[in-house]
């Protein structure tokens, strides 16, 4: 299986007034060709930062990255910024959470997305805006012309997040990052902009990593999930084995809190306590002080990656000696 991306160890701390914030803490995955990886957690877990930091996004003065990110073999940690530009737009592309912050709003859509089709392939405006037309087809907007002349603030959310997608895919990317790109639209737009990525990372064949703290979401686009607190994954596996049998407390929290149809007339759980403060981490597994599972040496020891299933581990210390079973599961 071809792998578009191998990042290993990937650490990323930013220098603070009270001292070093390690957002990411050791973070470990492939992505073949064609696969969708859902990164879940709740908001401060590392996931957006970890997708810039993949493809250099992050303020190089105040942020100290470790670790190695491989694309296609070439290794991006600590590639110059020109040539980390060539890599942006025809190999790794980005979808961000606020379309209406990304676009420039004193450009039209279709002169943005025409900028990028000429900068990375060199033709012509005009042959880069009959891609823009073929991409506002693709996506799925309706009244092209009308839409390429329009600038950011005249399209609705779903447009602009449509629009925003066209960009991402305007040079034809290997890999596509998707930062929480539904979160600020409505339910039935969600659904909509969800299957048309869907759609088109399979007729395009791109490997996709895609971040969200919905676990509907995860659980409707993934193939893999990758469940992460405290800047680390804590639990990873298939989307079907992760959803349907947690391994790890936290995953089983998450999908315990999360609104589905069936719960009318029961009581929503939710998780206990507040995330951990990035600046000065426990030790021991950084969910104990939040586990309803928890034991004195949950506090003591860090937990170490360990397979509880072909394909599935878990940062559990409980789990994998076997002391746990947890049987949460996402319900019908």
């Amino acid at each position: 299986m071809t792998m578009l991306l191998e990042v290993r160890d990937l650490t990323v701390a930013f220098a603070t007034r009270e001292g070093p914030l390690h957002a990411v803490n050791g973070v470990d995955f492939d992505l073949p060709r064609g696969e969708v990886l859902g990164i879940l957690g709740e908001s401060g877990s590392g996931k957006s930062v970890s997708l810039r930091a993949l493809v250099g996004l992050l303020p190089r003065r105040t942020t100290t990255l470790r670790g190695s990110v491989r694309f296609e073999g070439r290794e991006l940690v600590g590639l110059p910024e020109r040539q980390m530009g060539e890599v942006r737009g025809p190999g790794i592309a980005m979808i961000f959470q606020e379309p209406m912050t990304a676009l420039d709003p004193v450009f039209t859509v279709g002169e943005q997305i025409a900028e990028a089709v000429r900068r990375h392939e060199g033709v012509s405006q005009r042959e880069a805006m009959g891609r823009a037309r073929e991409l506002f087809d693709r996506v799925q907007i309706p009244s092209t012309e009308r839409r390429l002349r329009a600038f950011p603030h005249e399209l609705s959310g779903g447009m602009r997040q449509r629009a925003m997608i066209a960009l991402a895919l305007s040079c034809r990317p290997s890999v596509l990052l998707a930062d929480e790109p539904t979160t600020a639209l409505d339910v039935t737009v969600q659904i909509q902009i969800i299957l048309l990525l869907r759609e088109l990372q399979r007729e395009l064949g791109m490997g996709v990593v895609f971040v969200t703290h919905d676990v509907g979401v995860a659980a409707e686009i993934s193939d893999r999930v990758a469940v992460m607190y405290a800047g680390r994954f804590v639990e990873t596996g298939s989307a079907i084995d992760v959803i349907e049998a947690p391994r790890h407390p936290y995953t089983a929290g998450l999908l315990s809190s999360t609104v589905h149809g069936s719960m009318r007339g029961r009581r929503l759980t939710a998780i206990g306590g507040m995330p951990p403060d990035m600046r000065a981490l426990p030790g021991g597994c950084p969910f104990a002080p939040r586990c309803p599972h928890a034991v004195p040496r949950c506090e003591a020891e860090t937990p170490r990656e360990a397979e509880v299933a072909p394909g599935h581990t878990t940062r559990c210390l409980r789990v994998a000696a076997g002391e746990l079973a947890l049987d949460e599961a996402l319900p019908a």
